[in-house]
Formats: structure tokens, C-alpha cells, sequence
């Protein structure tokens, strides 16, 4: 069967495509191989990591999506504080990142300082199986949830921690808004806003 980039709802019976989706995606980010930076067990928590986040977090408050190839997770403004990890999430999360827990909160609070306060659709994560590469499964995603911001008349917002990102982000509206160092010798977060365009602007 061909592989197809149409985005559709997301459920928790999608957790192990999700999970190995992602955990293909996000194998070479810097951010994901600064809490995760043993290369012999990166899959396997990677793994983890992205179905403890989806069936307990995402999936429960957020609008999750997903093609063939691909997946995204948008918090929309009113689901804001729901789309947090309960005590639950943070022990599994805690579990699965043993002595990187302590940079990976930190690394959380850093960028939630910086989170705008104006209402917003937030892009939490997005991704595409590099198998993929070229068919546009990541670009479907993205169209498919900025239209749901833009038919709110909200803005989007979205954090990268892949330069080699960028441009593709700006190609569809976003603008580098700040440079945050993250603490402990992190990696640099791109904060990056998209004002909402009316279809006509599209």
C-alpha cells in the first residue's frame, strides 16, 4: 500500500506507530540526544518517552494527528492547562530519564518561562519518520493544525531545537522570536511565532 500524508485524529491504539514514528524522527535532535545520550539505548527510551507523553498527556487533552509517516501534537489555547503531565506522567517520566531528569525539568521550566502569554496554538511536537523524507508528511501536519489556528484567529507557536528546521518552519509563517540557551550546557531552543492569516492569505 502507498504510503499517504492525509493527516487523521490521532487515538491511543496509534501509541506504537506514534511512538516509532517519533522516536525515528527526533533520533538525531540535540535535544532529545542531550536527555537521551546513550546511542546503545536511545531507541528504547525514545520509546518510551514519546508513549508515556502521547497516551498520558496529548492524546487525553490535545489535538493529535498523524499520517503514514508523520505525527503532530497541538495544545489549543483552552486545553492549556490540561495538557500538563500529572504526578503519574513526571514519576514515568522521571523513570525513563534517570539522571536526566534534573535537565530535563529544568530544561521544561526554561522554556515555559518564555511561553507567550497571549492565547495561542501550541505546536508541542511534531515529526516524520526520515524513511519518509521528501513526501510532505510533516508539511501535511503542520497545514492541517495552523488552518485549525487560523479558523480561531489565533497564533501558533512552536519551540526547535534543530537549526536545519528552521527554514522549513519560516516557509509556512514563523518567525525566529528568541534564542534560549537551556541550562546545564544545553542545547539552543528557536522560539518561533506565526501570526494567523486569514484563508485569503494562505
Amino acid at each position: 500500500m502507498p504510503i499517504t500524508n492525509t493527516p487523521k485524529t490521532a487515538t491511543v491504539d496509534d501509541a506504537p506507530l506514534i511512538s516509532r514514528i517519533l522516536t525515528r524522527a527526533f533520533d538525531d535532535d540535540p535535544m532529545m540526544r542531550w536527555f537521551f545520550p546513550d546511542d546503545a539505548s536511545r531507541e528504547a527510551t525514545l520509546g518510551r518517552y514519546f508513549t508515556t507523553i502521547f497516551t498520558r498527556q496529548y492524546v487525553r487533552h490535545s489535538v493529535c494527528e498523524r499520517t503514514d509517516a508523520a505525527a503532530a501534537f497541538w495544545v489549543p489555547p483552552e486545553a492549556g492547562d490540561k495538557a500538563v503531565p500529572d504526578a503519574e506522567t513526571i514519576a514515568e517520566l522521571q523513570n525513563i530519564l534517570g539522571d536526566r531528569a534534573l535537565l530535563f525539568r529544568d530544561a521544561v521550566e526554561t522554556a515555559a518561562l518564555h511561553t507567550p502569554e497571549e492565547p495561542h496554538w501550541y505546536l508541542a511536537v511534531i515529526g516524520a519518520d526520515p524513511a519518509a523524507q521528501g513526501q510532505g508528511q510533516g508539511a501535511a501536519l503542520l497545514r492541517s493544525g495552523l488552518a485549525k489556528a487560523d479558523a480561531a484567529g489565533l497564533p501558533a507557536y512552536l519551540e526547535s531545537s534543530k537549526p536545519s528546521n528552521l527554514p522549513f518552519y519560516e516557509h509556512f509563517g514563523f518567525t525566529v522570536r528568541k534564542e534560549l540557551q537551556l541550562p546545564g550546557e544545553g542545547p539552543t531552543l528557536w522560539a518561533m511565532w506565526r501570526e494567523p492569516r486569514r484563508p485569503a492569505d494562505a
